[in-house]
This record gives structure tokens, C-alpha cells and sequence, in this order.
């Protein structure tokens, strides 16, 4: 198996696709919205935000895990 080998990206198109990881999620998870979930849509967004980010370093050879949530979420009802 060869070994890829992966640019870092400059900071400013960093923030660009983080910009366009956000608004995906956001596309995707606005249906909930019409249940009054606005919070939980927000929460969930960002917290897809970070396993992204963590997938993205993982990649890259960092040794991370990509958690962020261990177990299941609070319902909150």
C-alpha cells in the first residue's frame, strides 16, 4: 500500500471549507427546525463541525480521537 501525502491548506481556504462544511450541515439538518429543535439543530451542527475537523487530522496523521460525544445525547425532554 503507498503512503499518501497531504498539503496543509492555507488558513484562509481552511476557513472557506470549514464555511461550506457548516452550511451543509446546516442544509441538511434545517428540516428539523419545524419541530422547534432550533437549539439542538445548533448544537448538533457544531458538534458535526468538530468530528469533521477531528476526521480532517486524523487524515493527516495526527493521533486523535475523533470523538466528541461519548455515549448517547441528553434527549433534553
Amino acid at each position: 500500500m503507498s503512503e499518501s501525502t497531504y498539503q496543509r491548506m492555507s488558513e484562509d481556504d481552511y476557513k472557506k471549507l470549514m464555511f461550506q462544511v457548516r452550511g451543509q450541515y446546516i442544509a441538511i439538518l434545517n428540516v428539523f427546525r419545524c419541530y422547534g429543535l432550533n437549539p439542538h439543530v445548533d448544537q448538533a451542527i457544531e458538534e458535526c463541525i468538530k468530528v469533521a475537523e477531528n476526521v480532517g487530522m486524523k487524515v493527516r496523521g495526527k493521533d486523535i480521537p475523533i470523538h466528541v460525544i461519548h455515549g448517547l445525547k441528553d434527549s433534553g425532554i
